[in-house]
């Protein structure tokens, strides 16, 4: 099992503990509060509190995931162009590469990210760690032909992948 790095999750208070870990689930406080609130047992292990969190989130009702999901920018998407993501999601983007995509490339995200919404009501969700551009895209261009149900869950897996990338840096 692997311990945090820069904290230790089980001597912080309830506000401190959902202040550290609030956007381990993008703008989704409420999966922290609920960690926190199952009690202090082995949550400085990060692979236990990863699937505290991942089981809350898939145990919610469908509004909250849906509003979970929501809370996630597009990629490649506006909020990245003009500087409105989260760190954690800059990072991630970033590291993807893309923040280096042509002119082209940025057009076809942009298609891919209208029609992927526009089919399914939710923004393309991806664990872009270890990926590139090319990757992102081809991902992209196979999933838009899913169903609604197998995209949600597809969606709700990459968002647990995020939150342990995210936990595996503090």
């Amino acid at each position: 099992m692997s311990h945090f790095q820069t904290l230790k999750p089980s001597t912080l208070s309830r506000d401190a503990f959902v202040a550290a870990f609030a956007d381990i689930y993008e703008h989704s406080p409420w999966v922290a509060e609920k960690a926190f609130d199952l009690g202090q047992a082995s949550i400085d292990e990060i692979e236990t509190l990863h699937q505290r969190m991942s089981d809350i989130l898939l145990s919610a009702d469908h509004e909250s995931q849906l509003a979970l999901i929501n809370a996630h920018p597009d990629l490649a998407g506006k909020a990245a162009v003009q500087g409105q993501l989260t760190a954690a999601s800059t990072q991630e983007q970033s590291g993807a590469g893309i923040h280096q995509c042509t002119a082209e490339e940025f057009s076809r995200f942009t298609e891919l990210n209208d029609a992927y919404k526009a089919k399914f009501k939710f923004p393309f969700i991806m664990a872009v760690k270890g990926s590139n551009r090319h990757q992102i895209l081809a991902a992209f261009e196979t999933r838009i032909h899913n169903s609604a149900d197998t995209e949600f869950k597809c969606a709700l897996a990459e968002i647990n992948k995020i939150a342990l990338f995210r936990l595996l840096t503090l």
